[in-house]
């Protein structure tokens, strides 16, 4: 079977997966079955086959697990979301359908050769480094839940620290493969870049209030530095300097003060800062092992009220542990595993540096951004506001995720094709 078809099997599945999901949900919240529960499947499908069919013109040769996979995540997502509030799944959805049309237009302007863009290495730097920024900057910023990470323009709020990931990461790789013979070497004057990348990481901490964007954005440098040098003591060396410079910062960042004391010991907080991690707690408790079932799970009060405040974006996990229980859980973090697993095939499978750099840049970068909002929810590491990745509510990080995978597509099929050949 070709890769084409057998994504799209894979898609079919999904699709029926999701009808079942949605039926649960409408089954559940209404007592009845309602048909709008396989047009929401129905759309899904269609979407999602609308991009297969731009993926067997643009990339033939693709990897064909990683759009199912991907559309799976999104559809989890809506039917959670939907569940909590069917008006916030219709905007979820509306921003799937960007997603898509974001990848899509992707595949087809650099579908000859994704390659080029590494020559504008510079210039995607430079971008990244002006969104990281503009949060900070007065009338267009926003501080929500205490962090400085969105920007809003009318009634649009966006995070641009989201969509600087990408750039940053196409920086590194277009950086990195150039320079990573004289790196090896560890003179210090070639390092310039990469210490005003370790002090942007710091200073992203310092302006956002958040240690989780600080600590993505410095460790996908750290894993793309590896790989092109294959110098572990770089990885050491860096792991020192943010965990010096992140001391620092907790000595005067009051948030991230809160954060790390309510990660240490949040029932003495239970009813002011550690509100949320104690009510994410109780919600994964109430799942249990085989889960409430989809739409069952208990998350407003009598009044109406959500029991655990930001439930649609940082504590989603929380929401569909209590529904889908340990085994549900579970298995949603093995198709992220999947999907990790596939991103570094591909990256092994690259035949060229820039290529490589990239895929490991993008598959690292999704890899720990899961584990850093899974394992701030069940207290492995202080909690951050960062989403999980195509589940949580969001444009800015839907968009980004839909790039990152159009980007893994390239470099397999490129890949695929030339080992083919």
């Amino acid at each position: 079977m070709s890769y084409r078809n057998r994504e799209l099997l894979n898609l079919t599945l999904v699709g029926v997966l999701t009808a079942i999901g949605f039926a649960s949900v409408y089954i559940a919240r209404q007592e009845v079955v309602s048909t709008s529960s396989l047009s929401y499947a129905g759309f899904f499908f269609t979407l999602y086959l609308a991009a297969h069919i731009v993926a067997r013109v643009c990339v033939p040769n693709a990897d064909p697990y990683l759009l199912p996979i991907a559309a799976l995540l999104t559809a989890i997502g809506v039917t959670e979301i939907y569940r909590l509030n069917p008006d916030d799944a219709f905007r979820q959805g509306l921003w799937v359908v960007i997603g898509v049309g974001l990848f899509s237009f992707t595949l087809f302007i650099l579908r000859r050769d994704y390659r080029r863009i590494e020559s504008y290495r510079y210039l995607f730097g430079l971008t990244a480094l002006i969104l990281l920024v503009l949060p900070a900057l007065p009338g267009i910023g926003r501080t929500i839940n205490g962090a400085n990470l969105w920007v809003g323009i009318g009634p649009l709020q966006l995070q641009p620290g989201e969509l600087a990931k990408i750039m940053l990461i196409v920086f590194l790789a277009g950086y990195l493969r150039e320079k990573r013979e004289v790196l090896a070497q560890g003179r210090l004057k070639d390092f310039g870049p990469l210490l005003v990348i370790w002090g942007g990481a710091m200073l992203v901490l310092f302006q956002t209030n958040d240690l989780g964007s600080g600590l993505l954005y410095f460790g996908i440098f750290l894993a793309m530095l590896y790989v092109a040098t294959a110098r572990a003591w770089f990885v050491v060396a860096g792991g020192v300097l943010f965990i010096a410079g992140a001391a620092v910062l907790y000595q005067i960042v009051p948030r991230v003060q809160e954060r790390v004391t309510v990660w240490w010991d949040p029932w003495p907080h239970a009813q002011d800062e550690g509100y949320q991690i104690v009510q994410s707690a109780y919600s994964m408790g109430h799942g249990g092992f085989g889960g409430t079932g989809l739409g069952k799970g208990t998350f407003t009060t009598v009044s109406g009220d959500y029991v655990i405040p930001f439930l649609k974006t940082d504590f989603i996990y929380s929401a569909l542990a209590q529904e889908l229980g340990l085994v549900g859980s579970a298995a949603l973090l093995l198709v992220y595993m999947v999907f990790v697993l596939r991103g570094f095939r591909i990256a092994l499978l690259a035949t060229d540096g820039f290529s490589k750099l990239l895929a490991v840049g993008l598959t690292f970068g999704f890899a720990l951004q899961t584990f850093i909002i899974v394992g701030g929810v069940l207290r492995v590491i202080p909690l951050t506001g960062i989403t999980l990745p195509f589940v949580s509510y969001g444009g800015s990080s839907l968009l980004a995720n839909f790039l990152m995978l159009a980007g893994l597509l390239l470099v397999s099929n490129r890949a695929n094709a030339r080992g083919a050949t």
